[in-house]
């Protein structure tokens, strides 16, 4: 009888769990048993391990073979258990010593040739492995570098299960070819990349940089980008077709400051779940930009799915901008799925298999026309759609929704004179995200012994006690409070983005044109000269 035991990590979301694979031979009829709550793509690896180890040259032992996954409560799914199950099973076996399986944490799916290929959700897996106390970590040679980002561990790439095998046994190791050598790379990274998804903005060929100084005109809307990147305030822009809405959103991830390392690997732990990661980009370093279709189900945008759930476009925007162009074709409950991560930041996604606990702190960006044609209360005018259409297309967008925006801009159609101006006239992005970093280092110091960062994440209570504004300057946001325009929510976004105004400006605490410059920004309505005196 035989004994061996190495471990491989279960993941549910960006939470793993160490998972130890014991495989057990008994003189008996040859099968191959595995238990332990396995998914379907798991119990499927009994033929991919058998085949990958007779293809790499070793004999399959003729006995009765069971593995076990424990602990057997934790559900398990995908291919990433196969290269631990090949070496416990060859251990069991003693074609490699059980003793130098200890301690090592394997992650990798085998082919029926015996190559280790890459899967998804390694970086969340080694830092699960790390935080359990685990510091030797097996992964297939294409994910080494994104393994290798989570400090305090020894990341073994490999090519084989032939490569691995003579590691562990002090065997000369045979020098594989490599999946880009023999042209297969793509096809092992089939599956595994999004097109248009990561740091790069979607739908724009990735990499190419956007400028806010190729807006023209929008001084109001400009203004606007940049009070939502200093605070991290939800938008919603609206406007006739053509008017700029969507070139503005794409500019709005230039506009903020280049994630911490400790945001860098949420994100990246995010993405990699979801099979994001661009190839031969280890590591997310920018703010991620998601732009779902209208249609996208309520599952793609939030997370879900069948079996256990996959995070969705909240959780691939974590730290960076969700826009949702068109938001009014958008379905009313896929919107209204929204509201719970708008508030928390992480969005929690149950099913009868698991729950899904995955981080969605984003900057949400709303762009929609104002009417079914697009030309209601233009400066052309010219819309056609019945007073009844324009109220239900616009009660698309339900109150509580609109409640957790914080700046709503009307975009107006841009003027000749303006598309003609020179364009040394519109400031660059670097010029606006240098404003907007200060503004964030003035309010990550005041908020340095607390756990925000922003002022959109500090709550009204501790904004009114700790840190109110001058007296007497929410006069005109409380009367508005008293007459029914304002929630008490609303009251307290305001306040939040009278802090970043004063941010802005260098105010030690936000003055009364401050608030009535949030107000503006809040219900569109003129109150102040904050926004007018702003840079654009």
């Amino acid at each position: 009888m035989g004994f061996a035991r190495t471990c491989s990590v279960a993941l549910v979301g960006v939470e793993g769990v160490v998972v130890e694979v014991q495989a057990d031979l008994e003189p008996g009829l040859a099968t191959f048993t595995l238990v332990g709550l396995p998914d379907k793509s798991l119990v499927e690896s009994r033929d991919r391990v058998r085949a990958a180890v007779v293809n790499s040259g070793i004999d399959w032992p003729q006995k009765k073979l069971t593995v076990g996954l424990s602990p057997a409560s934790v559900p398990k799914s995908g291919s990433g258990f196969d290269l631990a199950v090949a070496c416990a099973v060859l251990g069991a076996d003693e074609r490699i010593d059980p003793r130098e399986l200890t301690g090592l944490v394997m992650i990798g799916e085998l082919g029926l040739d015996g190559r280790v290929r890459p899967v998804r959700g390694v970086l969340p897996a080694v830092l699960a492995a790390a935080d359990a106390g685990y510091r030797q970590v097996v992964v297939a040679e294409q994910t080494a570098s994104e393994a290798a980002l989570v400090p305090g561990v020894s990341v073994l790439g490999v090519r084989s299960l032939r490569q691995l095998v003579a590691v562990l046994t002090d065997a000369p190791v045979p020098d594989e070819q490599s999946p880009a050598e023999d042209g297969t790379a793509a096809a092992m990274l089939a599956g595994l990349t999004v097109p248009g998804a990561g740091a790069g903005i979607a739908g724009l060929g990735g990499d190419r940089t956007v400028d806010l100084a190729e807006v023209a005109g929008q001084t109001a809307a400009r203004r606007a980008l940049e009070v939502a990147a200093a605070g991290r305030h939800h938008i919603f822009l609206k406007g006739p077709p053509g008017a700029g809405k969507t070139m503005l959103a794409e500019r709005l991830p230039g506009l903020l400051p280049p994630l911490t390392p400790q945001e860098a690997l949420e994100v990246t732990a995010v993405h990699s779940v979801a099979g994001a990661l661009p190839p031969g980009q280890p590591l997310v370093e920018r703010p991620p930009y998601c732009a779902p279709h209208h249609s996208a189900t309520t599952a793609s945008l939030v997370g879900g799915g069948s079996g256990l759930p996959r995070p969705g476009a909240v959780s691939l925007a974590h730290h960076g901008v969700l826009f949702l162009d068109e938001a009014a074709e958008c379905s009313a409950r896929v919107l209204d799925a929204l509201r719970q991560p708008l508030e928390s930041g992480q969005v929690v996604v149950a099913r009868a298999q698991g729950m899904m606990r995955m981080p969605a702190r984003f900057l949400l960006a709303l762009a929609a026309n104002p009417c079914p044609c697009g030309r209601h209360g233009t400066r052309g005018g010219g819309c056609e759609c019945r007073p009844s259409s324009v109220r239900r297309y616009r009660a698309r967008l339900s109150g509580p929704l609109l409640d957790r925006v914080d700046l709503r801009v009307t975009v107006e159609p841009v003027t000749r004179s303006e598309l003609t101006a020179p364009a040394a006239r519109s400031e660059s992005t670097a010029t606006v995200a240098a404003r907007v970093r200060s503004a964030r280092e003035r309010a990550a110091a005041r908020y340095a012994a607390t756990p925000w960062q922003t002022n959109s994440e500090v709550p009204g209570h501790e904004l009114r006690t700790r840190w109110p504004a001058e007296p007497g300057a929410l006069g005109r946001a409380e009367e508005d409070m008293e007459r029914g325009l304002l929630t008490a929510r609303g009251l307290d976004r305001v306040l939040r983005v009278a802090w970043t105004l004063a941010d802005l400006a260098g105010h030690d605490r936000p003055t009364a044109d401050d608030v009535d410059g949030a107000l503006e920004l809040r219900t569109g309505v003129r109150r102040g000269t904050a926004l007018a005196g702003g840079p654009v």
